[in-house]
C-alpha cells in the first residue's frame, strides 16, 4: 500500500476554523474522525500513534482540534459536551463535502471526554457512522443517548482505571447493538505502561477494520 497523503486541513465551523490533520491511503474503505479528551489536541502523541496503527489497516484519520487555540484557553470549553459534539458533527459533515473522503465509511475513535461527543456525535448520525471506539471514555457523559447508539461500539478501558472501568460497565449494559468491552489488564487511565498503549491501538483498528470496511 502507498503511503498516506498527509494533508493539513482547515474545517470551517460557524465564525471559526479548526485545524487538522487528514491521512487517507490509497484505496481506503473507511475513516476514522479522532474525538480527543480535555487539554488535548490533533498532535496528541497517544491518539497519533492508535491512528498510525489505523492507517497501517488501510484506513484513513482525521486528527483535528475541536477547539481554537483562543477557545482552549477557556477551561470550561475543554468540559462542554454539547459544543465539542457539535463541532465533531460538523466536521464528519465537511468530510462529506469532499471528494476523497465523501464516500468512506466513517468511525469515531473517542479519549476520556472526547468519547462523551463521539457517542453523542454518532446518535445524531445514526446510520452515517459506521462504528465507533471509546478509549478510558467518561462515557457517563453521554448517557442520554445510550437507546440512540445503534452501530457497533467498543469500550477500551485499563484495568487499573476503577472508576472510568465501572462508568463503562454501566454504559455496555445499557447499549442494545453489537459491542465489546475490552480491559487492558494493569493499565491506568493514560495507559502508560509497557505494550499498554499498543493493545489499545490493535483492537481498535481491528476493530474499525471489520465494522468499517
Amino acid at each position: 500500500m502507498s503511503q498516506p497523503t498527509e494533508n493539513l486541513v482547515h474545517i470551517p465551523v460557524e465564525d471559526v476554523e479548526l485545524e487538522g490533520i487528514l491521512d487517507v491511503p490509497d484505496g481506503a474503505r473507511g475513516l476514522v474522525v479522532f474525538a480527543h479528551g480535555s487539554g488535548s489536541s490533533r498532535t496528541s502523541p497517544r491518539n497519533n500513534f492508535v491512528a498510525e496503527v489505523i492507517r497501517e489497516r488501510g484506513l484513513g484519520t482525521l486528527l483535528f482540534d475541536l477547539l481554537t487555540e483562543e477557545e482552549d484557553q477557556v477551561r470550561e470549553n475543554r468540559f462542554d459536551i454539547q459544543l465539542l459534539t457539535e463541532r465533531l458533527v460538523a466536521a464528519t459533515e465537511w468530510l462529506r463535502t469532499r471528494d476523497a473522503t465523501r464516500d468512506l465509511n466513517v468511525g469515531y475513535f473517542g479519549s476520556s471526554t472526547g468519547a462523551a461527543s463521539a457517542l453523542r456525535a454518532a446518535a445524531r448520525l445514526g446510520d452515517d457512522i459506521g462504528s465507533v471506539v471509546s478509549r478510558g471514555g467518561r462515557v457517563d457523559m453521554a448517557s442520554e443517548v445510550f437507546d440512540d447508539i445503534t452501530m457497533p461500539t467498543l469500550f477500551v478501558v485499563g484495568g487499573a482505571d476503577t472508576q472510568v472501568l465501572e462508568l463503562n460497565r454501566e454504559a455496555y449494559d445499557q447499549l442494545a447493538g453489537e459491542k465489546e468491552l475490552h480491559v487492558v489488564e494493569g493499565a491506568g487511565h493514560l495507559f502508560e505502561g509497557a505494550g499498554e498503549l499498543e493493545e489499545v491501538a490493535d483492537v481498535a483498528a481491528d476493530w474499525f477494520a471489520e465494522t468499517l470496511t
